[in-house]
């Protein structure tokens, strides 16, 4: 058994910081991530190819030929809120995000459950990620055989959920080992999504006319005064939140990145833009060839809603098809894999401050990772895929529904945080006004606008999937119910763990870990 360090303020103080004070290190390894290899994390989890097949059909439904505006529109509140993020990771690299920086500024209480928020929408993305990797693995491999008879083993629950549970510990066994082994698999998986996605874009382009539901490019596609109801732009938001989600994980890993202060939050912000020029150009090209009408290769046919790539891939790509599966598949397996980052090296920030037991804070001294963390996390998440899938598809699709309001709950809460926390300097400069206070606060009060919004709508019984609890909407019973559970840990965990709570292991003024450069 791999042997472990435990560093916690709460606890054992093993490794102490050269000049730190009594701060101690939670055993993770500096210098290991560049700026190349943060982004291409992010844009791991973000895992467009994934993203893109499930969310372009429903959202060109709502906004038509508006689809290019509507991503930029989505994206306003993610920029604002990278922008908040990249300011307290520079006062404060910590790898608990969140959970550190929500406490720092109000307090316990409210930075636990900032921390819960993160927590549980990484593990419920990661149950959802590993389904879609087991359905497309089944279509690849009825696509590479000809077999269309093996597609249809997704369908089957028992194995299904074995299959799942093996492309769980396989991303489970690839994050323990640390992040070398980490980099060399994500550079190859997301490398070839994107030159798949390249591949597409360019195909789509270059034969866009002889398509029978063909559109030429148009710039008013991009004229925001031709959206024609505030519930497009709604939908627009309520977008961003999930095909933009995930480019926190490069400010997770800020502690094992060279210069962490600046790199880690340069690397959300630019992997964000990136993303958001993926986004236009699949969006652009795809609208080229496949049109927005309801037939044939129509983006609005809702028999290709499902799974966009897979309606258009053989119309574009011709032989050339079986790549887009492929990188559907690499694009889910990759955000699996590095989407254990963000949960691990949370669990391992709350136990190191004491806010959870003792054993979340065990790093492996071989490997330098949260050991412990990511093995309960990969417990967590297939356990809850198992259990959601076998009583009901609709649960699952709800829940992922519910998501979002976890979403919201904990962006939202980090930007109005950073506003706060900077609340004495941010009339000293232009800069600090504009950064500290302007874009978080309106990024942050936007969020929970959303997530007040959707609570609402989602209290309805047809909201969702139509499923319901004594009359009140499945999505908000999830989504309200994980954030309630996360109140009952919290006091389980207040009276467990008492010193966090009282502010004796992490407060404002508790300086903050030394990051090398």
């Amino acid at each position: 058994m791999t042997e472990t360090l435990r560093t916690s303020p709460a606890g054992a103080r093993d490794k102490q910081l050269p000049g730190s004070g009594d701060i101690t290190s939670k055993g993770l390894k500096g210098g290991q991530l560049g700026l190349l290899a943060v982004v291409v994390l992010g844009i791991s989890t973000i895992a467009p190819a994934y993203t893109l097949t499930s969310a372009l059909g429903p959202t060109v439904n709502e906004a038509g030929l508006q689809l290019p505006v509507i991503f930029l529109i989505g994206f306003i509140p993610m920029i604002l809120v990278s922008l908040a993020y990249r300011e307290l990771n520079a006062d404060s690299p910590d790898s608990g995000t969140t959970f550190t920086w929500v406490t720092k500024a109000f307090g316990p209480w409210v930075g636990w459950m900032g921390g819960w928020g993160l927590l549980a929408a990484n593990i419920i993305v990661l149950s959802n990620l590993a389904g879609v990797a087991v359905d497309f693995f089944y279509l690849f491999l009825s696509q590479l055989t000809g077999s269309p008879g093996l597609a249809e083993l997704a369908d089957n629950k028992v194995l299904n959920v074995l299959t799942c549970l093996v492309f769980v510990a396989a991303a489970v066994w690839i994050s323990y080992r640390g992040l070398h082994t980490t980099k060399l698999v994500q550079y190859s998986l997301v490398g070839f999504q994107l030159l798949v996605l390249g591949l597409f874009v360019g195909m789509a382009f270059a034969n866009w006319s002889t398509s029978e539901t063909a559109i030429p490019f148009s710039w008013e596609w991009f004229d925001v005064t031709r959206i024609e109801t505030f519930g497009q732009v709604a939908a627009g938001i309520s977008l961003s939140i999930f095909v933009y989600w995930g480019w926190d994980v490069c400010l997770t890993v800020n502690e094992e990145t060279s210069n962490g202060k600046k790199t880690a939050g340069v690397a959300g912000t630019l992997t964000a833009i990136i993303v958001l020029a993926i986004y236009l150009l699949v969006s652009i090209a795809t609208m080229m060839f496949a049109g927005v009408g309801d037939t044939g290769n129509g983006l609005n046919n809702a028999e290709n809603h499902e799974n966009i790539f897979t309606a258009l891939a053989s119309p574009i790509m011709g032989p050339f098809a079986i790549l887009m599966s492929l990188a559907v598949l690499s694009s889910s397996a990759a955000s699996l894999q590095s989407t254990f980052m963000s949960p691990s090296r949370s669990l391992l920030a709350m136990a190191h401050y004491g806010a959870l037991p003792e054993p979340f804070s065990r790093v492996s001294r071989k490997f330098a990772t949260p050991g412990y963390a990511t093995i309960a996390a990969g417990v967590v998440s297939a356990g809850f895929y198992a259990i959601m899938h076998v009583v009901s598809e609709n649960v699952l699709n709800d829940t992922i529904l519910a998501l979002g309001l976890m979403i919201c709950f904990y962006y939202g809460l980090t930007a109005l945080a950073c506003a706060w926390y900077f609340r004495h300097s941010v009339f000293t400069s232009a800069r600090h006004f504009v950064f500290r206070l302007l874009c978080p606060v309106l990024g942050g009060v936007g969020l929970f606008v959303v997530f007040f919004q959707t609570a609402m709508d989602s209290l309805a019984s047809e909201f969702g999937s139509g499923s319901e609890v004594f009359g009140i909407g499945l999505v908000f019973v999830l989504g309200i119910g994980i954030l309630a559970l996360g109140a009952v840990f919290m006091l389980v965990m207040a009276r467990l763990r008492p010193g966090y709570f009282r502010g004796e292991t992490l407060r404002r003024d508790t300086p903050a870990l030394v990051v090398p450069e």
